[in-house]
């Protein structure tokens, strides 16, 4: 937010920020980061140790 109302002070731009756009992008981003950290979790959690640590 302080940077896109920096950016409307210097290129003179209005800048409209409202509450849903601001729950709509957390929310994304809060089910991608799970996504992307659950998957590669679980996957490394199937390996066995011992043949994980003898590919390195």
């Amino acid at each position: 937010m302080a940077g896109a109302k920096a950016a409307s002070r210097f290129g003179g731009w209005p800048v409209i920020i409202s509450g849903e756009i601001l729950v709509i992008a957390f929310t994304f981003s809060a089910v991608l980061g799970v996504i992307f950290g659950l998957y590669p979790a679980n996957k490394a959690a199937r390996l066995n140790p011992i043949e994980a640590l003898r590919y390195e």
